[in-house]
């Protein structure tokens, strides 16, 4: 299946970074785009079909409301029809964040159209919700609890098709042992599969433990990839940097087994304002060649 590329630039799901600042992740299409990715994903076939812009950032919320919830709820939608259209084109979608709020336009999409799988990979369960917190307010770390019906409706039942995944076929990994809600999200999805049992146990065991779940979705499964996963050793451009990540060699493994059968992927979180010589967008570029260029090919 070919790839179709988009692009989703919005920061709208994240704190800012300091007073009177934005986060700099909207930056990270282009910023993939200078370190080659576009270029060498087109060698191999891709086609690139165009950009959905945000609204204006802007830090405030009300009680009960998510920091720019009017704005992620229309960039939401009109990111979900553009999915679908690459979907009905007969392509593979690839996603490039922008921040983890993309994760509902995406869930959105696939509702649409029936029953998907969802492979959740990243760094944080980001699974902090209204039962959960009292600090809801940025959808970037709340994304899964989202996904599955667990946040507040404005944004969790669009156009009342929650859950956009059922949390059967929902599988979680590369979070670290200290996550806070590790064990909720243990009690409800198909799976949870910390970085660190991915390092022990390998790549190859952990990719088919996911496969046995989210494989056996019905109209198949999305790939989310927030890049927070990385270790920062590797990779510090991110919002919230965490120690015990994968290295990059672990990630492309893991990509790599788990591509083909994925019928769309997104990209989240790379931050270019935190990586002033372009040498970790160069790295991304490079794992993401490898991992996904047979993406959606057995779908």
């Amino acid at each position: 299946m070919t790839i179709g590329l988009l692009s989703a630039p919005t920061n709208l799901g994240l704190r800012p970074p300091a007073q009177t600042s934005v986060p700099g992740c909207a930056k990270a299409p282009e910023a993939l785009r200078e370190a080659g990715l576009h270029r060498r994903l087109a060698e191999l076939g891709a086609q690139e079909r165009g950009v959905v812009l945000p609204g204006r950032y802007a830090d405030e919320a009300k009680p009960g409301e998510l920091r720019n919830q009017l704005a992620i709820v229309e960039h939401a939608r009109r990111l979900a029809d553009r999915i679908g259209g690459l979907r009905a084109d007969g392509l593979a979608p690839l996603v490039l964040g922008g921040d983890c709020s993309i994760l509902v336009a995406a869930g959105l999409a696939l509702r649409r159209t029936g029953r998907h799988g969802l492979v959740h990979l990243d760094g944080h369960t980001d699974f902090r919700h209204p039962g959960n917190s009292e600090l809801c307010a940025s959808l970037a770390g709340e994304d899964l609890a989202a996904a599955v019906g667990r946040h507040w409706p404005a944004v969790a039942d669009l156009d009342g098709l929650a859950p956009y995944f059922d949390p059967a076929d929902v599988v979680h990994a590369g979070c670290r042992d200290y996550d806070e809600e590790l064990q909720e999200t243990r009690a409800l999805l198909g799976a949870v599969i910390p970085a660190s049992r991915i390092r022990h146990e390998g790549v190859e065991r952990a990719a088919h433990r996911i496969l046995e779940v989210a494989g056996e979705a019905e109209g198949g499964y999305w790939l989310h990839l927030d890049v927070d996963i990385l270790d920062p050793s590797v990779m510090p451009s991110v919002d919230s940097p965490d120690p015990d990540g994968l290295d990059p060699d672990e990630l492309t493994g893991l990509l790599t087994a788990l591509a083909p059968r994925a019928i769309g992927a997104q990209v989240t979180v790379f931050d270019p304002d935190l990586d002033p010589d372009g040498g970790r967008a160069r790295l991304l570029a490079d794992i993401l060649v490898a991992g996904l260029a047979d993406l959606g090919r057995d779908a």
